[in-house]
């Protein structure tokens, strides 16, 4: 069991950062920002802000943080990544750059910018599996979705079928493989704190 209050890390090398931190520590976490391999260590798990997936992974080369930190999160240490940090757990991305760099870590195949430009971003309130306290509010940034999982991923939340929908309609959005959570939308940014809560049950448990 880890301690009450773990120490959770956020991958600090571009995207929303601060927002995570301010969640993480509003339900008793340790939270601190990770821009060092030897800063993984210590960690109880880490979250994978959004931003621009290509970006954070070349980052992540130059902060010699790509290796140890597919080693950490292959010997389990639970991990969640929003949007562009769901793009970087996944084993597979279409339409990715050729040079993209991915962690692993859930088996699944993921759209890099599904839902469109910037200008097209997109929000909805989804049915989200672990939370029966009401629909989650969704905001989808230049978001990603999942084609596919594998036989062990747990989907979470899909786009329900709707005219506002459009092509995004029964998309998978959401999804968790063993200690591994990912979304494509930005709870951060909503105030609204579940999904983390989520993850955090997760941390507290192992």
């Amino acid at each position: 069991m880890t301690a009450a209050r773990p120490l959770i890390g956020v991958l600090a090398l571009q995207g929303d950062v601060r927002e995570h931190v301010a969640t993480l520590r509003a339900l008793d976490c340790d939270a601190v920002p990770v821009r060092r391999p030897e800063e993984l260590a210590a960690l109880h798990g880490i979250v994978l802000p959004g931003g621009e997936s290509t970006t954070m992974s070349r980052l992540l080369a130059t902060f010699e943080l790509l290796e140890p930190l597919r080693a950490r999160l292959a010997d389990g240490l639970p991990a969640y990544g929003s949007c562009a940090g769901m793009i970087l757990l996944a084993d597979k991305v279409l339409d990715g750059r050729p040079d993209q760099h991915q962690l692993g870590g859930i088996d699944m195949i993921v759209r890099r910018n599904a839902f469109g430009r910037q200008v097209d971003s997109f929000e909805e309130d989804l049915a989200f599996a672990g939370l029966d306290d009401g629909p989650v509010h969704a905001v989808f940034i230049r978001a990603p979705w999942v084609e596919s999982v594998g036989p062990d991923v747990e989907i979470l939340a899909a786009v329900p079928d709707s005219p506002e929908a459009g092509a995004a309609a029964g998309r998978i959005v959401a999804v968790r493989q063993g200690a591994a959570m990912a979304t494509a939308f930005h709870p951060e940014l909503t105030g609204d704190r579940r999904v983390h809560r989520l993850f955090v049950e997760t941390v507290r448990g192992l």
